[in-house]
């Protein structure tokens, strides 16, 4: 007797199969229309509206070469049936752009990228949302409880077709090849938009942070900033238990696919400003495996992990740099411990200067100029 998981395999793989096949054949009568030169495709699926890395590519783009055109699709996929049937409506439209397009940018893995057969004129750039690989993703987690299934992986053709992925700074190049699958010479190490954003906003930030909440300028500011966990439970809790809110403000901000809530005096959760805003006006940022640990390098935070779940995490998702490793003693599996060094004031800043120099890209400042460079390079 067949086995019903066997079963369900096959007709999962069948269904797959025969969807690609459908999409090749239509995709076959988008690429008879002529591609326009000047064309710059956009595709995310990070949010449903342009993200910062993507507004100020454009930004930069229309100031390099005015007459250029660019399309964008934005699509935060939900699991709803609404959700689904947009996001079909946005895949057909994204095949008729991407078969008149010189240029794709994209900031995550979008199906019709990888699975279909492109003109030889179409360059696809990977900007991926994140700017180091601090947690494994992509090839390196395929059966893992955290990360997706190898057989639906590969029918998809995951993370296939790209001609560049924009990528931090080179240290973190090994795992951007095994996460994607590809190989160092399709890799480009200049970071992305925010990074300028960070540099050049953060005055910026810090003041609209404060006009909104007063309360931030009276006392020292925690940003507590997890990463996304898939099949692991948040139990974060512990850290409000140790922090003295006569001293310290606490913001928490989730990660956008996994809420978070902080019922308590002296937690903020500030919904009208994004994280990467919020590291203006915070005096320590406490994470884990988030690579929002780059962004507050680059601003010199002092920044803590707390990696309560550490043998689960890295049991279920992995990690490719320890914080233990990348960050010693910055790093605790308990909050008690962790307020305690913070309460010290003996911060090791050595510590996050060698970490800087080891992680973020060279030529800070210049990453939105560059990817733009690039982009109307091959337009050409």
């Amino acid at each position: 007797m067949v086995n019903y998981y066997t079963m369900v395999r096959c007709l999962k793989t069948g269904i797959l199969q025969a969807g690609k096949l459908c999409l090749r054949i239509l995709y076959s009568v988008f690429k008879a229309f002529p591609v326009k030169q000047n064309r710059v495709l956009f595709l995310s699926r990070q949010s449903d509206e342009l993200s910062l890395d993507f507004s100020m590519l454009k930004e930069e783009l229309l100031k390099q070469k005015p007459g250029i055109e660019i399309k964008a699709i934005c699509n935060r996929l939900d699991d709803s049936k609404s959700g689904l049937a947009g996001f079909a409506l946005d895949t057909l439209k994204s095949m008729l752009y991407l078969a008149t397009s010189r240029v794709c940018v994209l900031d995550a893995y979008w199906p019709a990228v990888s699975i279909l057969h492109h003109k030889r004129q179409l360059t696809v750039i990977q900007m991926w949302h994140a700017l180091g690989k601090i947690k494994k993703s992509g090839y390196q987690t395929l059966d893992k409880e955290s990360g997706r299934d190898a057989n639906t992986a590969r029918l998809l053709c995951m993370h296939r077709n790209y001609d560049y992925i924009i990528a931090g700074g080179e240290a973190w190049n090994p795992y951007y090849c095994q996460s994607f699958d590809t190989t160092e010479e399709k890799l480009v190490n200049i970071g992305l938009p925010r990074l300028d954003y960070l540099l050049q906003s953060e005055e910026q930030n810090r003041r609209a942070a404060i006009a909104a909440y007063p309360q931030l300028a009276d006392k020292q500011v925690i940003l507590y900033a997890p990463t996304f966990r898939r099949n692991i439970e948040l139990k974060w809790e512990d850290l409000l238990e140790e922090i003295d809110f006569d001293q310290y403000i606490l913001i928490v901000k989730g990660h956008p696919n996994q809420e978070i809530r902080a019922d308590r005096t002296g937690v903020l959760l500030c919904p009208e400003f994004k994280a990467v805003e919020l590291l203006a006006v915070c005096d320590y940022l406490i994470t884990d495996y988030s690579a929002i640990a780059i962004e507050g390098a680059a601003l010199n935070r002092k920044t803590y992990y707390y990696l309560y779940d550490y043998e689960e995490y890295t049991a279920k998702n992995g990690i490719n740099v320890s914080p233990f490793v990348s960050m010693p003693g910055c790093a605790f599996k308990d909050a008690r411990t962790l307020m305690a060094h913070l309460r010290s004031g003996n911060y090791p800043l050595q510590t996050l200067q060698a970490y800087r120099e080891k992680y973020l890209p060279h030529d800070l400042g210049m990453s939105t100029v560059k990817l733009a460079g690039l982009v109307i390079r091959n337009l050409s």
